[in-house]
């Protein structure tokens, strides 16, 4: 099994002056997050409010900031982003597959996506490539990756820099899922996060309630959702809007539109040689859940990868959440998304 994750590149050693550098500019960061609202989160550490939207300072450490000041995207970048359980794990894979078929066909024996997490070889910004707790203080040089070069995130859409919001080129792909079945999946997810620090599981009706006010990490989810969307609408060219609910029920015709909006359209031929249902086979939940990096690997938070695969259905929620929660939850979004010309 590979050890290093393609984006461990970007941490090569510095000079003594450098590391200092990024040192005193981590705890720069680190004093302005030191003074912004803090409670404690989900999985018992503490969650700061940044712009508006709940950080797990575990989880990114001072990441949203170093990402906001120091990554600068190139025209060709693409961006994956979405609120946690969202369907992050496979849009990551399909865009993996469909941007680097022509090295790696999707039938062959070595593809990356067999010896990789998806999220190795799609590194969140905050996450993992600015996250000091991460990467003891030290800022990644992207440079280095070649381009196309293709990130995820869960930063809100006005949290992004610059650099990708006013792109006339970046590219945004962001998926998002209906909010019961998000809020259960990141409930289950959580209790994993706790158990494997020793804590006990969070009761749902707390979990509920927390959601419903908004502090669930990277929310409030509707403000997310509501940022992206409206991004879709103001740049369509630069932000492609997609529902994880659409993609599991059409996902030939959503796969098809991803290659078109990340500029790798499949050619006719392509079509007729069945790459696109091989890509969508190869990167199907039975396929990546049974796979032995997703079985027993472990991610940067100690939890084994099999963690990040419960279900991957559509609905999941009615057998959790009481007919109350789900009246609430449906009220709180037609509320939060009237007049947007979105529902969820």
């Amino acid at each position: 099994m590979a050890h290093n994750a393609p984006y461990k590149i970007c941490f090569v050693p510095k000079s003594r002056e450098e590391e200092e550098e990024d040192e005193k500019i981590y705890k720069s960061y680190e004093e302005i997050i030191s003074k912004l609202p803090t409670v404690e989160g989900w999985s018992g550490k503490p969650v700061y409010q940044y712009q508006g939207f709940w950080y797990n300072s575990d989880l990114v450490g001072v990441g949203p900031l170093a990402v906001q000041n120091h990554f600068t995207s190139k025209p060709t970048d693409i961006l994956l982003a979405s609120t946690p359980k969202c369907g992050s794990t496979w849009l990551k894979s399909l865009a993996f597959a469909v941007m680097n078929r022509k090295t790696h066909l999707p039938s062959t024996h070595q593809h990356p996506l067999l010896t990789f997490n998806s999220h190795d070889l799609v590194p969140v910004l905050e996450i993992r490539l600015y996250n000091n707790n991460l990467n003891g203080n030290q800022i990644p040089n992207l440079e280095i990756l070649p381009s196309p070069r293709l990130f995820g995130t869960h930063m809100p859409y006005t949290s992004l820099p610059q650099s990708i919001t006013h792109s006339d080129h970046a590219r945004i792909v962001y998926i998002c899922r209906n909010t019961k079945d998000n809020l259960v999946s990141w409930w289950h997810f959580v209790n994993k996060i706790r158990s494997n620090i020793s804590l006990e599981p969070i009761k749902l009706e707390e979990a509920f309630q927390w959601f419903c006010k908004g502090m669930s990490v990277f929310g409030p989810f509707w403000d997310h959702v509501l940022g992206y969307w409206k991004g879709s609408l103001e740049r369509p060219r630069n932000v492609l809007f997609l529902k994880y609910d659409e993609m599991l029920a059409e996902p030939v015709l959503h796969l098809k539109k991803m290659a078109d909006f990340m500029g790798c359209p499949f050619s006719l031929m392509e079509e007729k040689e069945g790459l696109v249902d091989q890509i969508i086979k190869l990167c199907s939940f039975e396929s990546l859940s049974n796979l032995e990096v997703n079985k027993g690997g472990t991610s940067h938070l100690g939890l084994t990868y099999n963690a990040y695969f419960r279900q991957g259905k559509v609905g999941d929620s009615a057998n959790y959440l009481t007919p109350e929660m789900i009246e609430q939850l449906d009220h709180i979004t037609e509320q939060k998304l009237h007049g947007s010309g979105l529902t969820l």
